[in-house]
């Protein structure tokens, strides 16, 4: 009965040494948990054996345990590398739905635009709706490699000082050959805008002091875009008078609505509200502090940016940014209960309980580190001390299966 024990020992040290082995393997995999090997002595007695009589049988692998502790995060610049900081893990799917769940972030676009894995699995996220906004439903996440859609301008924004210094000019506004006669106004600043085919136009701004005895402290504002005057839709005038107060902050009005028709077959009509509200007159050099307009040209795809809440961000030539999606993270209440599938990825089961899929770092879930991948959470060299240890193991069972025949043998020779 000692050769059976002796031999499940080297049986056990065998399956120990080759759960090292796994380990050290994939010490370089991006990643992997390792494992440990947990034993169970065996014993034959009977129910109704005499208590402390029962002599071990020798051991049983019963299982290799997976350690889901965080790997080291290292950084690769790629924005479709995408670590863990903390719990979760990635959600996969396959074109029947079939899900499956990974530690490895390494992403890459298909030929349709999906983000998948090495396998072609499709990485889950919330979608987003045209607008930007993250909404509820989770499925594979595309980036539209077609052209945006551009966005006609509606709102101008600018902010300047006028100089309170300056003569009075307007009585000599004048167009020549459609230019303004420099004579006619005191300043200027010129912005794009956009029509509703996304082409860019000349706004410009000009602006004429009134002649301060009669009018202090006022200015008349005209919008010429593409070298065409604008009307003020409020006054139906083809200026707008600027009232600063006493102290050189702005008075009125709060804003200029202008309705442009712009040339080469765009939406007529085209609604844009010039704001300068936030302009003064100070007795200083005129200058723009800021310009702002909401409008856009049509632009593709530049690139991706993932933040550490998952949202993917789309970057598009045209400088504009838009959320695509939201990268959801599963958990487990038993991780140990995962059923190990290969290359990385693991499967629900009924010891692991369902999947809890939140948004990162919620519900107790990590949060995400693009353009890095997490590394194997194997220590080298503990596992090499531990292989020596396995092989003591394993040299001492068949030192004991030797000791054992030179036992036999010593009793068969007996006269």
């Amino acid at each position: 009965m000692s050769f059976n024990t002796a031999l499940s020992g080297i049986r056990a040290a065998s399956g120990d040494l080759n759960i090292i082995g796994n380990n050290i393997a994939n010490s370089n995999t991006t990643g992997f948990k390792g494992s440990r090997a947990e034993f169970g002595d065996v014993y034959a007695a009977s129910m109704m054996g005499a208590p402390g009589t029962a002599i071990g049988q020798g051991v049983r692998l019963k299982g290799a345990a997976q350690h889901f502790g965080q790997g080291n995060i290292s950084f690769t610049g790629n924005p479709l590398d995408i670590a863990i900081n903390g719990q979760g893990f990635f959600q996969l799917s396959d074109k029947t739905q079939a899900y499956t769940y990974t530690r490895a972030g390494t992403f890459q676009l298909d030929k349709d635009g999906y983000i998948v894995n090495s396998d072609g699995l499709f990485l889950m996220a919330r979608g987003a709706d045209a607008n930007g906004a993250i909404t509820g439903g989770i499925g594979p996440v595309r980036i539209d490699t077609s052209y945006a859609q551009p966005n006609p301008t509606s709102t101008v924004k600018s902010t300047m000082n006028l100089d309170a210094r300056a003569p009075a000019t307007d009585a000599n506004w004048s167009l020549i050959s459609g230019v303004p006669d420099p004579a006619g106004y005191n300043s200027s600043t010129t912005l794009s805008v956009y029509d509703s085919q996304g082409n860019a136009h000349d706004m410009t701004l000009y602006f004429s002091k009134l002649d301060p005895n009669t009018n202090p402290n006022t200015w008349n504002m005209r919008i010429m875009i593409d070298g065409q005057l604008q009307t003020d839709t409020n006054t139906g005038n083809n200026y707008t008078q600027v009232v600063f107060n006493d102290d050189g902050s702005y008075n009125s009005p709060a804003n200029i609505p202008i309705s442009w028709t712009p040339n080469g077959g765009a939406t007529a009509n085209q609604a844009i509200t010039v704001d300068i509200s936030k302009s003064t007159q100070y007795g200083s050099d005129f200058a723009v502090n800021s310009s702002y307009q909401d409008g856009f040209s049509t632009g593709q795809v530049l690139g991706v940016d993932i933040d550490q809440k998952g949202i993917i961000f789309a970057r598009y030539t045209n400088g504009q940014s838009r959320s695509i999606g939201q990268i959801v993270l599963a958990n487990f209440a038993n991780e140990q209960g995962l059923q190990p599938l290969g290359d990385t990825a693991w499967a629900d089961t009924s010891a692991s309980g369902p999947p809890v899929v939140s948004a990162p770092g919620t519900s107790g879930l990590g949060t995400i580190q693009s353009g890095a991948l997490e590394e194997s959470n194997v220590d080298l060299t503990e596992q090499l001390v531990k292989m020596i240890v396995a092989q003591r193991n394993f040299q001492a069972n068949a030192q004991s299966i030797q000791t054992e025949d030179t036992v036999t043998q010593t009793i068969i020779q007996l006269r």
